[in-house]
């Protein structure tokens, strides 16, 4: 599985620690395929899809990448599509896994367990590849203004961390989410706003690096 990557934006948070020449590195995980992926249901939040026999293995390719960088943490969304594919990295590096419902996908509300296709821009506030209206709300669920700033909460507390000295201030860091989540880290990373974001297509198992590989890599 090739690493995706997108242009690194300077206003983004500083993510250099706080000792001399101290660097951290997130690696941005989407979960193995699951069973409603295979269907092509809309997830969210429910919580009933597993990993498929493929999605399973998608997790044990995402470990063979990530087994030998020098991880110092693992979080997860609570979800246990998520939970799944995190759980192969936490065996083999012998780290807790982390979960966090900041991480959890998009709500979608009624629109859980239908046809993905059921959620269209008009709810989604998605056309294309590019956020068109970061307000639209599919009903009963979450608009993408208010998941952009559940995201940013989970960014800010680890950057924080960072900086107090609670978290290591050097490493690698591993984020196991969904799609939707990971544009949201990615775009929140890059210092881009709700409002200019792209919705580009991201497979499961899809792992993003920050900042991204350059000559000292």
């Amino acid at each position: 599985m090739a690493h995706s990557t997108l242009p690194t934006d300077p206003t983004g948070p500083d993510m250099t620690g706080n000792a001399p020449g101290a660097r951290l590195v997130l690696w941005l995980v989407r979960h193995g395929q699951s069973t409603w992926n295979a269907h092509g249901l809309a997830q969210g939040h429910c919580d009933q899809a597993r990993l498929t026999e493929l999605g399973e293995r998608q997790a044990w390719g995402v470990t063979g990448q990530l087994c030998d960088r020098p991880v110092t943490a693992l979080y997860s969304s609570d979800l246990h599509r998520a939970l799944a594919t995190a759980a192969p990295l936490a065996a083999v590096t012998g780290l807790p896994v982390r979960r966090d419902r900041r991480l959890r996908e998009r709500c979608l509300g009624f629109g859980e367990g239908g046809p993905i296709t059921a959620v269209t821009p008009e709810f989604s506030g998605i056309r294309g590849e590019r956020v068109t209206d970061p307000d639209a709300r599919p009903e009963g669920g979450e608009s993408l203004r208010d998941f952009y700033h559940r995201v940013a909460g989970f960014v800010a507390e680890v950057v924080a961390g960072l900086q107090s000295g609670v978290e290591p201030a050097t490493g690698e860091v591993v984020i196991v989410a969904h799609g939707g989540t990971l544009r949201m880290l990615n775009a929140c990373l890059h210092g881009i706003g709700v409002d200019q974001m792209r919705w580009e297509p991201l497979g499961n198992a899809t792992v993003l690096r920050f900042p991204e590989l350059d000559e000292t890599d």
